[in-house]
């Protein structure tokens, strides 16, 4: 009988050509809602998904699933414990896009501290006289800190060491790094002119940048997260950009996607805001679709996959 697997529509051709070979049928999705899903592919045998919730009464409505192969690294969106216990993988894709995050990360860095966008957009509205009053500064010699220090985190650590950047990280797991000093949390977050989280969701690390982590940073200090919106309290980071307790952020990540047009974030001029496109590239997306369908090709042949997350 032939295998489905029901994928996102805007599935990389190189993840759909890589089912289309072991021939199993492919069944697009439209859009990210569970209802679509069970509505077009209760059947299925996999399936490739995204950043959208998938609640574990699914589970009891597709009595064929054997996998769930997410696209990127986060599974904070599904119950791991809860689908492995009935007998279902949950696969993320590790290798295919750490370089592209770390690379955009250190895009955003130095777009807020350079005020690039914001100099643009001044210029664009005939303000050539904008970047006079809002300078920017130099990262030579100033200090990131890296909380999270996995493949990401490794990375933008060793990028901004080649900056001539000063790293600080802190993460459990960490005990030394070619790139940098591995200190207490409190450090990073005191002596650094950049902190950049880099921790996946837990109930230790949700919400857990806040009012208190704000007022520990230096008020010239900017904040970037290009991780997970759910790490931070948004109410006390605008209350912190607001009063100034930090300089700026750099946001790629919000609790609620996309970010509502009538979130405070829109108002401060010393955020920077996009679209959580970190991976945007057709690099990344290329790898991320074919290991997530190579992880659905191993599983629907009987064979383990090679990244099913364990908890």
């Amino acid at each position: 009988m032939t295998k489905k697997v029901a994928i996102p529509k805007s599935l990389a051709k190189v993840g759909k050509d890589e089912l289309s070979k072991h021939q199993i049928e492919i069944i697009e999705l439209p859009d990210d809602k569970i209802s679509t899903l069970l509505e077009l592919s209760s059947d299925a045998d996999g399936v490739i998904w995204g950043l959208a919730p998938f609640p574990n009464e699914t589970l009891a409505k597709m009595p064929n699933l054997k996998i769930v192969a997410r696209i990127g690294v986060g599974y904070d969106n599904l119950d791991v414990s809860y689908f492995t216990a009935h007998g279902v993988y949950v696969t993320i894709t590790p290798k295919a896009n750490a370089s592209t995050v770390a690379e955009t990360t250190v895009g955003e860095i130095f777009d807020v501290s350079k005020n690039i966008t914001n100099d643009s957009m001044a210029m664009r509205k005939g303000d050539w006289a904008y970047k006079t009053t809002h300078m920017g500064f130099d990262l030579e010699g100033k200090t990131v800190g890296i909380l999270g220090y996995g493949r990401i985190g490794r990375q933008v650590a060793h990028m901004v060491h080649a900056l001539g950047m000063n790293v600080l990280i802190y993460s459990p797991h960490a005990k030394e790094s070619p790139d940098g000093k591995v200190v207490d949390r409190e450090t990073v977050l005191k002596d650094s002119d950049i902190v950049s989280l880099h921790m996946r969701v837990t109930p230790e690390t949700k919400h857990s940048i806040g009012k208190r982590e704000f007022a520990l940073m230096k008020d010239s200090s900017v904040l970037v997260n290009l991780a997970r919106g759910e790490l931070v309290v948004t109410a006390d980071l605008v209350d912190a950009l607001k009063n100034k307790v930090i300089k700026a952020a750099a946001l790629d990540v919000f609790d609620e996607q996309p970010l509502p047009l009538s979130s405070p974030l829109f108002k401060l001029d010393n955020v920077l805001l996009t679209p959580h496109m970190a991976a945007n590239t057709v690099e990344c997306m290329n790898r991320m679709s074919y290991d997530a369908a190579s992880e659905v090709v191993l599983v629907l042949n009987g064979e383990k996959p090679l990244w099913a997350v364990t908890e």
